[in-house]
């Protein structure tokens, strides 16, 4: 019999769930069924499905969070007909220094995971809480974490410290990286896609309302933009990327913001928002360009970031033989796309322009000096598969050891 694996993917005011069906050979890409609940935190929540269209949802109000998961078990007890639930995956974003591969939660390992609230403080939370419903609703299912941050275990340690005391290196603060499901899933897909030259020298843009650059050397990770939290790096939508700390310090002593108006500052008023005070979608603010100086000094300074850590992780590389952009902003929008890569022009970078604006797999010229490419990254079908791996390989029985006489 076939199995299904639920992935829950739980942000602060969202939770997207997909079910996936695994066969003898591991899971089909496309999943069979998935939506998501919108809004939950706010007076209006919505669901919709890949079955249904988006709808209104009433949540109770001392406990929305739970309630969504609730509402999201029904749904899913409703698809799955007599399909056995085998297993629930869940994007946790943080693993810390100790977890670099999925687990099957236990009551230590959630504790373990409760300590690096702090340092995902906009996802751990919420993806923690919905561990905590999900073992109350299926106390015998197994429940596997699986983490953004654990694709970056293999970063060399000139790219995990930060020029800070040391002590602190030894109490965890270091670079942990983060968007590691997608990055995972590009080691699966770009070889498929790009053959040997996929384990060269590869730059992969994943450009969201978060965003991050990761740079592979045989598709594992030696570089990458995002840190200690997930405000390092790029500029975002919301988020300000790579900032002088003494920007923060001055907030907090001249303008004498507290230390939650500084996050807030820095997690939620930032980026393209901050700068253009218009919005944080790209898609939003290019046709307002034109007449509004913010807008067109927050989109050039969005681009020239990107740009400029692409060139750097060059560095790292030693070079660049393929560029992938994914996600969002990064799979969809062709304008943000080309005045990346006309910043990139002195690299070699050379866009086919109709390529481009289909955003086909290849997007550069025949003159470029490297393959510039979109990807669609697939978190959910990554954790899916990473949880089936790890669940057949627990339910095989374990060899019985043949007693050393015997063996003698």
């Amino acid at each position: 019999m076939n199995h299904l694996i639920l992935v829950l993917n739980c942000g602060s005011s969202s939770i997207k769930f997909a079910l996936y069906e695994s066969d003898a050979n591991g899971v089909p890409r496309q999943k069979v069924w998935g939506g998501k609940v919108n809004g939950i935190t706010g007076q209006n929540p919505t669901c919709d499905t890949s079955r249904t269209p988006k709808a209104p949802l009433q949540l109770d109000p001392a406990k929305p969070y739970h309630a969504a998961l609730e509402h999201i078990r029904n749904l899913v007890v409703q698809e799955q007909g007599e399909r056995r639930l085998s297993a629930v995956a869940h994007r946790v974003v943080h693993g810390g220094s100790k977890y670099f591969a999925p687990v099957v939660l236990t009551d230590e390992i959630l504790a373990d995971l409760r300590t690096y609230i702090p340092l995902a403080p906009l996802h751990q939370p919420f993806a923690l809480e919905a561990i905590d419903a999900l073992l109350e609703m299926y106390p015998r299912l197994p429940q596997v974490a699986c983490f953004d941050t654990a694709f970056h275990h293999t970063l060399p340690m000139v790219e995990k410290i930060l020029p800070i005391n040391w002590d602190h290196w030894e109490q965890g603060v270091r670079r942990y990286g983060f968007h590691g499901l997608s990055y995972d899933y590009m080691s699966f897909a770009l070889p498929e896609r790009h053959g040997d030259l996929a384990r060269g020298r590869t730059i992969v843009a994943h450009i969201g309302s978060g965003a991050s650059l990761c740079a592979m050397l045989n598709l594992e990770s030696v570089g990458t933009t995002l840190g200690f939290s997930a405000l390092d790096g790029l500029m975002m939508g919301t988020r300000s990327g790579a900032l002088d700390p003494g920007a923060v310090l001055y907030m907090m002593e001249i303008e004498k913001l507290t230390l939650e108006e500084a996050g807030r500052v820095l997690y939620h008023d930032s980026g393209l928002k901050g700068i253009s005070g218009v919005s944080d979608d790209t898609q939003v603010l290019l046709p307002l360009e034109a007449e509004n100086e913010r807008v067109r000094i927050a989109l050039a300074l969005y681009v020239r970031r990107i740009a400029k850590e692409i060139a750097a992780l060059a560095t790292v590389t030693k070079g660049i033989d393929l560029l992938v952009f994914t996600a969002g902003v990064g799979e969809n929008n062709a304008i943000i796309r080309q005045r990346v890569c006309e910043e990139l022009g002195w690299l070699g970078a050379r866009l086919d322009a109709s390529a481009n604006a289909a955003n086909s797999p290849v997007i550069s010229a025949p003159d470029s000096a490297f393959t510039i490419g979109v990807e669609p990254t697939n978190e959910e079908w990554v954790a899916a598969q990473r949880t089936y791996e790890l669940v057949q390989l627990q339910s095989r029985p374990t060899p019985r050891r043949v007693p050393a006489s015997v063996e003698a």
